[in-house]
């Protein structure tokens, strides 16, 4: 199968290493990438773009996406079924979910729609932009894939102070006040998003099997590991984390994981993520993997009350409605 596939935040540690996959072994797909800043300026895009010249035949283009802004979101996702409606891309072939924000290091960030950057980066705008373009897919289907960690599960995370959970009030998810426990409660933050992240997957997976023009589009959430060389761990957090990672996570990573093996790299879970995106692992199947293990979810995350709740509100925060979704029948 060909076809497009989008990627989100295709600058970031995992997502290089991913698109020199996809070139190498799949050249036959388009590549989207999206990034929140396009220019060279940026050392991230300029790494992409790097990568990408080392393939002439290349379909690929870079496009500026700052999930932050709902309007953008939409917009994007507007011009995407556009070009595929118009034969400039050829139709979908999956959607991956890559980009995302935490903030460990200082007070609450909030986006240009008011609502906290974690939730909104991470979940919110990814929703927007499958809802939306879920017709963009052809009729063999397609794949869509989402980023949880371990970060979900309570208990599972050396950087858990508070475990994770999803609110009855889900409204508060989209607030945040500040708190002189800086690194506990912005990992809180971001392990709700990912808790959130994949019970919506659950709840998506079930509204497309039961969509006869839908149900050959699968969803699955991955769980890619502890990336020890990602620059998620140099970027908004303290400074003892970066030692952490420099002196101890990168150069002791191959006898640290006998102990701990989700301790991984960037490369390899690049791998995993390609795999999935063209249903070349686990191939028309749906749910949760962790580093492409078949493994359980937090007993919290399998609660399909609270998965449907969230459904709904995900809809209404992303601004989705009956008229701008093939999935009209579950808004």
């Amino acid at each position: 199968m060909t076809g497009t596939i989008i990627i989100t935040g295709a600058n970031g540690s995992l997502a290089v290493p991913a698109v020199r996959h996809l070139l190498t072994k799949y050249p036959d797909y388009t590549a989207v990438l999206t990034v929140r800043r396009t220019e060279d300026t940026d050392p991230n895009t300029k790494k992409l773009r790097e990568t990408i010249a080392k393939f002439p035949k290349a379909k690929t283009s870079i496009r500026q996406l700052d999930l932050a802004n709902l309007a953008a979101v939409h917009d994007f996702a507007n011009t995407i079924a556009s070009e595929i409606a118009e034969k400039k891309l050829p139709a979908l072939a999956s959607i991956v979910c890559n980009a995302y924000y935490w903030n460990l290091a200082r007070d609450p960030e909030f986006t240009t729609d008011g609502i906290e950057t974690t939730i909104q980066v991470n979940h919110i705008s990814h929703v927007a932009l499958v809802l939306r373009l879920l017709d963009s897919f052809g009729p063999e289907g397609g794949r869509i894939v989402l980023f949880t960690s371990d970060g979900h599960f309570p208990g599972k995370n050396g950087l858990e102070k508070y475990p994770p959970g999803i609110p009855d009030d889900l409204d508060s998810l989209l607030k945040a006040s500040p708190d002189a426990d800086k690194l506990g409660r912005g990992f809180n933050r971001y392990a709700n998003s990912k808790l959130a992240i994949l019970m919506w997957g659950y709840a998506l997976n079930r509204y497309l099997e039961k969509d006869e023009k839908l149900r050959k589009i699968t969803a699955i959430v991955i769980d890619p590991g502890n990336l020890t060389d990602s620059r998620a761990l140099r970027t908004n957090t303290p400074q003892f984390l970066r030692y952490v990672q420099r002196f101890a996570l990168q150069p002791l990573r191959p006898i640290l994981r006998f102990a701990d093996p989700t301790l991984r790299t960037t490369a390899e879970a690049g791998v995993d993520v390609i795999e999935l995106a063209t249903n070349n692992a686990y191939p028309g199947e749906r749910g949760y993997v962790k580093q492409l293990k078949r493994e359980p979810s937090s007993p919290d995350s399998l609660n399909e009350d609270k998965q449907q709740k969230l459904w709904v509100k995900s809809a209404e925060w992303a601004k989705i409605t009956k008229d701008n979704t093939a999935l009209a029948s579950s808004i």
